[in-house]
């Protein structure tokens, strides 16, 4: 390993946690966004504990994008040993208020924007035997109601690394994918969904977390250390993948009960507006 990394989406939040503890190891890193401030002051922050690294901007819907951002790690750093698929948007709302444009966008960057990531610094990965890092959620895992496009990307997501887990072992390139719950970051700033009642409660979820980002990253950085697959930061988190696993119609149960209650306080809140 030539300590060289690769993050999406680190211009904040998870991304720029993540940036940070490998920093502290002395890490070289290839810091991307479509925030150019946030880019530079997590550059910045990586600098002051011992990292050093460029920064790119790089939309990951556009896979020329990638693949340019792979050239640059080629040229700058001779190659590539970790890539890490952070960058993602939240959303949320019932299937049917969702819009098709609401999907597309979700799948277009939480979903495809992974795929291109991998398929971009898939040739680099291969010379150094490197590991591939995909950020998913628990979402993938619980389906949770009133976010069913969100779940599908992230699900997509985690059956794309159970995929290349199988197809690049051969290769000796590794591959981790991480499912947290929720955790105190800026993920809210991203938010589209077509009720606002929806992300109020989403941004209560993330607030009122005794988690923090730089507790995942560090959780991430000993997994992937560890050899790890599957990666959950959470202790709710796993026991709650241990009961899908044990008994998954209890599960259906809960969420079932979960999605009346939402509605019903959806509705409660719709009738209190009306005059």
């Amino acid at each position: 390993m030539s300590n060289r990394m690769m993050i999406t989406g680190a211009g904040s939040g998870l991304g720029r946690e993540l940036a940070l503890r490998w920093a502290r190891e002395g890490w070289r890193l290839a810091l991307s966004d479509v925030n150019d401030a946030g880019l530079a002051e997590t550059l910045r922050l990586v600098r002051e504990v011992g990292g050093d690294g460029f920064t790119m901007r790089c939309d990951v819907r556009d896979y020329s994008q990638l693949t340019a951002l792979a050239q640059a790690c080629e040229e700058k750093f001779g190659g590539i040993d970790i890539i890490i698929n952070n960058a993602g948007v939240a959303s949320g709302g019932f299937f049917a208020e969702l819009s098709l444009e609401d999907w597309d966008w979700q799948l277009a960057i939480n979903l495809m924007g992974v795929v291109k990531g991998c398929k971009a610094f898939l040739p680099l990965l291969e010379r150094s035997r490197g590991r591939i890092v995909n950020i998913a959620s628990m979402a993938a895992l619980m389906q949770g109601p009133g976010m069913s496009n969100y779940n599908v990307a992230k699900a997509g997501v985690v059956a794309l690394s159970e995929s290349l887990l199988a197809e690049l072992k051969p290769l000796q390139v590794g591959v981790h994918v991480v499912c947290p719950s929720f955790f105190q970051t800026n993920l809210l700033d991203s938010f589209r969904g077509p009720t606002p009642a929806m992300k109020a409660q989403v941004g209560k979820l993330l607030e009122s977390s005794p988690i923090n980002a730089e507790f995942i990253a560090d959780y991430i950085f000993k997994a992937v250390a560890a050899g790890e697959f599957m990666i959950l930061p959470h202790e709710q988190g796993r026991q709650a993948w241990a009961l899908k696993q044990k008994n998954p119609q209890l599960l259906y149960d809960e969420m079932t009960l979960m999605c009346e209650k939402m509605r019903a306080k959806a509705s409660g809140q719709r009738e209190a507006k009306t005059p």
